[in-house]
C-alpha cells in the first residue's frame, strides 16, 4: 500500500481534472497538479469525487499504477460474489480473466493472485481519496455550504463502503468469529505523503469506524444540497439513501438487527419497487425506479471484454459467454412458483447446444429432453432463443440458462450500467432483521410488498415461524438478487457452505468445479477469507507474514 498509494493520488487527480475541467489545464499542466490545487474549492473537490466515481468501473490500470487490464473494478467485483458462491454457474470451460479460476476457488486463496491484490488496492484507493476530501472539508479552511456538505457526505460514505468491502473479504465474518480479537484490515486516515499504514485493526474496530463514518455521512447529507436531478447518470452520485443502505448492510452483517431494519426503511424512501416490465428488461440501467445507487458507464470509456455483462450476461458477444452460457441452480429455479414472473428469466428447457458442455450432454445426439423428439425441433428451439434474446450465431444455449441480465443492445459488446443497490434489497434486509429479532409479524409485513409485487399468488401469512420465515427470506434473496453479487456475503452471514451435489444437484459439473463443488461452511473453513496480497505484506512494514490469513 505504501509503495503504490502515494502514486495513486496523482493519477486520480489528473484523471478527474483532465476529464472534467478543460479550463483548469490552461494554467496547470497535467503533471503539475497538486493536492492543494485539486482541493482548493468545492468545484475541484467535486472533480476528485468524479474521479472516484469513474474509478468504480474503469479498467484498473487507467486509475492507478499496479492495475491490470484484466480487472475493471466493480465490473468484476460485483458478479464475483455470485461466481464464488456457486450461484452464477458455469456450464463449460471458457477463457479469459481468471473467471473459471475464481469459480474453482483457486484465486482468492492465492496471495499472489490479481484478485487478492487488485481488490485490496482498489478499495484502499477509494479510502485515500475519501481521506483527502474529508480532511480538507473538515480542517476549517473552506466555508461550510450545502455543496461542501454534499461532498463530505459522499466521501464518508465511500470510506465506509470501501472498509465494509475490505473487512467482509479479508477477515472472518462478524457473526461467525470473535470480532473483538479477529484481525481485520489496516485503518488509514492520512492524506499526506508517505501514506504509511497501520497494523491490522480488529474486525470490531473496523466495524466501529464504518458505523461512525456512515453516521457522519448521514449528518452531512442532511445539511447538503442533495443529489442533482436528471437521468441515470445522477445515481452515480452517492446520497443519503446510499448511506442508509450501507448502514443497513453493515448492521445486518454484524447482527445489529434493529439498526438494520430501521436503516433499510430509510434507504428505500423515494425508490419504489419496479413492475414486471422493468424487472424483466435486463437490469442494465440506473433509470429503473428502485435503483438507489449505480455506476453510469459512459460509452466513451467502455471496458468491452472486461465488463460485468461480459462475465455474467448471456446476451454479451464475447467468448466467455458464447462458449460458456451462465446458468442458475436448477434447485432454485424449480422452486420458483409459476405465478412468480421472475421465473421467466430462467430457461430450464433450453436445448444444450454446446458440444463442449461440462456435463457431456451437449448436442442433439446427447439430448434427453422429451420436449424435442426430432433434431429439427431441437434446432428450432435454439434458433427461437437466439431470435428472442438477440444472440449471435456463435452463442450456445444450455438448460437453466438465464436472461435476467440483458444488454440494452444484445449480441453486442456495448457497455451498460452497473447497479449496486436497489430498494428490493432493503425490503429483504428489514424482513431478515425482524425475523432474527423474533418479530414474525413485522417480518411478514416487511416482506409482503416485495413478495406480492413479484408473485400474484404470494401469501406471506404461511411463513408464521422464525424458521419458515428465514427460509423464505433466503429464497427470496436468492431469486430477487440473483446475479447481483450477494451470494458470497450472504453465505458467510448465514454460515452456509456450498453443495452442488445435494437435493438432486445444482446442474454444475463436479469435473469443472473441482474442489469448489462442495465447500464447508465459513465457520469451519478459512478459505472463505481472501488472502492479503503478498505484495502488501512485502511493502508494508506494519504487516508481516504472520498477518496472512
Amino acid at each position: 500500500m505504501i509503495r503504490k498509494i502515494k502514486f495513486m493520488l496523482f493519477v486520480i487527480l489528473g484523471i478527474a481534472i483532465t476529464s472534467c475541467e478543460e479550463d483548469f489545464l490552461e494554467t496547470r499542466p497535467t503533471d503539475a497538479i497538486s493536492a492543494a490545487d485539486a482541493l482548493a474549492n468545492e468545484e475541484n473537490m467535486q472533480l476528485v469525487l468524479n474521479g472516484v466515481h469513474r474509478g468504480l468501473y474503469s479498467q484498473s490500470q487507467t486509475i492507478f499504477p499496479g492495475g491490470n487490464t484484466q480487472r475493471a473494478n466493480n465490473h468484476y467485483w460485483v458478479p464475483l460474489g455470485d461466481n464464488l458462491a456457486g450461484e452464477l454457474i458455469h456450464s463449460a470451460n471458457a477463457n479469459n480473466l481468471g473467471w473459471r479460476t475464481e469459480m474453482q476457488w483457486n484465486s482468492h486463496t492465492d496471495q499472489t493472485s490479481l484478485t487478492c491484490e487488485l481488490l485490496w488496492y482498489h478499495r484502499y484507493n477509494i479510502i485515500l481519496h475519501a481521506n483527502l476530501l474529508i480532511n480538507k472539508a473538515t480542517d476549517g479552511s473552506l466555508t461550510e455550504s450545502p455543496g461542501l456538505f454534499e461532498i463530505l457526505g459522499q466521501a464518508y460514505t465511500y470510506r465506509a463502503y470501501a472498509y465494509l468491502s475490505l473487512v467482509q473479504h479479508y477477515a472472518r465474518g462478524y457473526l461467525i468469529g470473535n470480532p473483538s480479537s479477529d484481525p481485520g484490515v489496516p485503518l488509514l486516515f492520512s492524506s499526506e505523503s508517505p501514506f504509511t499504514s497501520e497494523p491490522r485493526s480488529t474486525v470490531q474496530e473496523i466495524y466501529d469506524q464504518i458505523e461512525t463514518d456512515l453516521n457522519a455521512a448521514i449528518a452531512a447529507f442532511e445539511n447538503g444540497s442533495g443529489r442533482p436531478s436528471g437521468g441515470p447518470e445522477t445515481k452515480s452520485q452517492l446520497n443519503i439513501n446510499t448511506a442508509y443502505g450501507l448502514l443497513a448492510r453493515m448492521a445486518l452483517s454484524k447482527g445489529d438487527w434493529q439498526t438494520a431494519a430501521d436503516a433499510a426503511v430509510e434507504a428505500r424512501q423515494g425508490f419504489p419497487l419496479m413492475g414486471e416490465e422493468d424487472w424483466l428488461a435486463g437490469f442494465n440501467t440506473n433509470s429503473l425506479s428502485e435503483v438507489i445507487w449505480g455506476s453510469n458507464v459512459i460509452d466513451a470509456e467502455t471496458t468491452f471484454f472486461r465488463s460485468y455483462f461480459y462475465l455474467a450476461s448471456n446476451t454479451f458477444n464475447g467468448s466467455q459467454i458464447r462458449n460458456n452460457p451462465k446458468i442458475a441452480d436448477r434447485r432454485l429455479v424449480d422452486a420458483i412458483p409459476d405465478t412468480d414472473y421472475r421465473k421467466q428469466v430462467f430457461l430450464p428447457d433450453a436445448p444444450n447446444s454446446n458440444s463442449s458442455a461440462a456435463n457431456g450432454e451437449g448436442g442433439w445426439e446427447n439430448n434427453t429432453n422429451p420436449l424435442y423428439t426430432t433434431e429439427e425441433e431441437f434446432n428450432a428451439a435454439i434458433d427461437s432463443i437466439k431470435s428472442v434474446y438477440g444472440l449471435v450465431s456463435g452463442h450456445n444455449t444450455h438448460p437453466y440458462m438465464h436472461f435476467k441480465l440483458k444488454q440494452k443492445n444484445p449480441g453486442s459488446i456495448d457497455p451498460d450500467d452497473v447497479i449496486y443497490m436497489r430498494s428490493s434489497e432493503m425490503y429483504l434486509i428489514e424482513a431478515e432483521a425482524k425475523a432474527m429479532m423474533g418479530d414474525i409479524a413485522g417480518a411478514q409485513e416487511a416482506l409482503r410488498p416485495l413478495g406480492e409485487a413479484r408473485d400474484s399468488a404470494f401469501d406471506v401469512t404461511v411463513f408464521n415461524t422464525q424458521q419458515s420465515m428465514m427460509d423464505q427470506i433466503k429464497f427470496q434473496r436468492r431469486v430477487e438478487l440473483w446475479g447481483e453479487g450477494f451470494g458470497y456475503t450472504d453465505k458467510i452471514r448465514w454460515d452456509e457452505g456450498i453443495d452442488h451435489a445435494a437435493d438432486g444437484g445444482s446442474g454444475a459439473s463436479e469435473v469443472l468445479y473441482q474442489e469448489a463443488y462442495q465447500v464447508e461452511r465459513p465457520s469451519l473453513n478459512d478459505d472463505w477469507i481472501f488472502k492479503i496480497p503478498q505484495a502488501e505484506i512485502d511493502a508494508n512494514p506494519k504487516l508481516t507474514q504472520a498477518d496472512q490469513n
